[in-house]
């Protein structure tokens, strides 16, 4: 008999986007020192020339799961990631929101994360502004709504000069880093949670 222990295997730990990744979607045809929460904002609602990350791979997230909870004192509701199992189980589909998160940036590199649209696509907004936002890989462009005209979806308007604000400096800090930070005290991953109670209209245990 060998006297070698045997080798315990550790499973890895998911990495944050994984971790509350869309599982149940239907089939469809910086600064260096920046570890704050990050905006998150529509392409439409930017209301300024932006740039999205070139890099789908890295900084762009894979379909999230969302919630919006309402907080006591806050005039908005708080964006959450939720744990899609949990999601699914405890929520009706109308309040669960599915999409992307790219990282973007304004002008002299004021980051946010970009909504990017991965469900509905034949809605002319979503269309229209998951067509901006690989345009705006490469270009400064914004997206202007085209209600006022009448019509759905949005003009994609690029900048005259192209060459009119710095390239961004994108921050080093890696994609999970970076959602970790902006979701930190606004994720889901127990039926427990306050925000998930909040959302379902049960007793909080306050002790």
């Amino acid at each position: 008999m060998s006297d070698r222990p045997s080798v315990i295997q550790i499973k890895k730990p998911l990495s944050f986007s994984e971790k509350f990744r869309s599982k149940n979607a239907p089939t469809i045809s910086g600064v260096e020192t920046l570890l704050t929460a990050l905006p998150i904002l529509k392409i439409g609602d930017v209301n300024d020339w932006c740039r999205l990350h070139p890099s789908e791979d890295e900084y762009w997230s894979p379909e999230l799961c969302f919630v919006s909870v309402p907080i006591k004192g806050a005039k908005r509701d708080l964006l959450h990631v939720i744990d899609d199992d949990i999601a699914v189980q405890y929520l009706p589909a109308k309040k669960i929101k599915r999409h992307r998160l790219a990282l973007a940036c304004k002008p002299h590199d004021v980051f946010f994360w970009c909504i990017v649209p991965s469900q509905n696509l034949d809605n002319p907004y979503n269309a229209d502004a998951l067509t901006a936002c690989h345009r705006a890989q490469t270009h400064w462009l914004q997206a202007l709504s085209r209600r006022s005209e009448g019509a759905e979806g949005y003009e994609i308007k690029f900048a005259q000069d192209q060459g009119a604000f710095p390239e961004p400096k994108w921050p080093s800090r890696s994609r999970d880093e970076l959602l970790e930070a902006t979701f930190k005290e606004a994720n889901i991953d127990h039926d427990r949670h306050p925000g998930l109670l909040r959302l379902i209209g049960a007793k909080q245990d306050l002790t």
